[in-house]
């Protein structure tokens, strides 16, 4: 593709009919995505999203299930116990609560719910409690489950699949490049085995990572085809919110354009993926309303880890009402329709 023809339509036509985009041609594309006016390239990666996502977007929401006291010393991280941000600090949360939780969520509307825990893995008695909450949802309710809880091994993926849960999200966080310079405690390596491990247990990954990190472009290409090249299917971006007490308290918040940008160009590397709004979306005008349904097919809702949530839920779906979107789960009555035939209907993407 030479001359006249190198334009983000045409790649975009080109990506529609089969084409996709690897490391070893992404040089050859970078100066296009980076140079073209952001609005096309949002409006071209609308075109794709359209193609290969209709007009659904998934709508998940995350329960804080342990605090603090982590053992990593991820430089943006609230709960790592080298740094000093004053979070709350408990273990793992009675049963009853995150049910309660993930009810509530359900009954909102939310099409998906994570326990995120702390710390480098959950394990022993901990991680048997999880178990146990996984399956009292499962039983009793019709939101899908994910989990997010650090380096687990073969056995606990295989556990939590059989005890209901179907995603696991475990980020990349940045670039193979410049990932020591964010954490030293665990490698990048150990990041691409877990997801692998998770992968061959039968669970989907959903797997991002974090931008404005200081980081620069050519490590934001490195993670968007890393992702692509391990097959991800949910990929969660997050815009560093610089938290007071982290080595990273001091760096200026990337800019509401280049968040927009890295989304356009995150579809045109992962075409077929859900690629979902995370934290930060108060950087960008209308709290992401500019990039849902032109980069963005799904998004976090409601409250955050360590931070309030941008939007409710209600706002969230009311939002996707005004933009012409459905919330996949939006006209589901439970336990009036068949749960068979709705599942059945869903999408297989996480």
């Amino acid at each position: 593709m030479t001359g006249k023809t190198r334009t983000l339509p045409a790649l975009a036509e080109k990506i529609r009919n089969g084409y996709r985009i690897s490391r070893a041609d992404l040089d050859e594309w970078k100066d296009l995505f980076l140079h073209s006016d952001v609005e096309e390239l949002l409006d071209e990666a609308g075109k794709l999203q359209k193609r290969f996502c209709g007009n659904l977007v998934d709508l998940c929401s995350i329960i804080n299930g342990r605090s603090g006291r982590c053992s990593e010393d991820c430089k943006y991280c609230a709960q790592a116990k080298c740094n000093h941000t004053g979070v709350d600090e408990y273990g793992f949360l009675p049963r009853e609560q995150i049910f309660a939780a993930a009810e509530a969520n359900e009954k909102a509307g939310v099409n998906r719910f994570s326990i995120v825990t702390a710390g480098r893995a959950l394990k022993g008695r901990e991680f048997d409690e999880a178990i146990a909450a996984y399956q009292e949802m499962h039983a009793r309710l019709h939101i899908d489950l994910c989990a997010s809880m650090g380096f687990l091994d073969a056995e606990q993926f295989r556990r939590l699949r059989e005890a209901g849960v179907t995603s696991y999200h475990h980020n990349i966080e940045t670039s193979r490049r410049y990932f020591p310079r964010i954490c030293t405690t665990h490698t990048f390596e150990d990041k691409i085995r877990t997801i692998r491990i998770a992968q061959q247990e039968g669970l989907c990954v959903c797997s991002g990572g974090i931008i404005g990190m200081g980081e620069d472009w050519d490590d934001r290409f490195d993670m968007a085809i890393t992702l692509a090249e391990l097959g991800i299917e949910s990929i969660p971006i997050n815009a560093l919110m610089p938290i007071p007490g982290t080595p990273l308290e001091h760096r200026p918040r990337i800019s509401a354009e280049d968040v927009l940008r890295t989304f356009g160009i995150f579809r045109f590397l992962n075409p077929t993926a859900n690629i979902r709004l995370a934290a930060g979306r108060a950087i960008l005008p209308g709290t992401g309303a500019t990039v849902l349904g032109r980069g963005a097919s799904a998004s976090i809702t409601g409250d955050m880890l360590t931070t309030a949530g941008a939007a409710t839920i209600a706002r969230d779906k009311q939002m996707l009402r005004e933009l012409g979107l459905t919330n996949r789960r939006e006209d589901a009555v439970f336990p009036q329709v068949l749960v068979e035939e709705y599942e059945a209907s869903l999408s297989p993407e996480c």
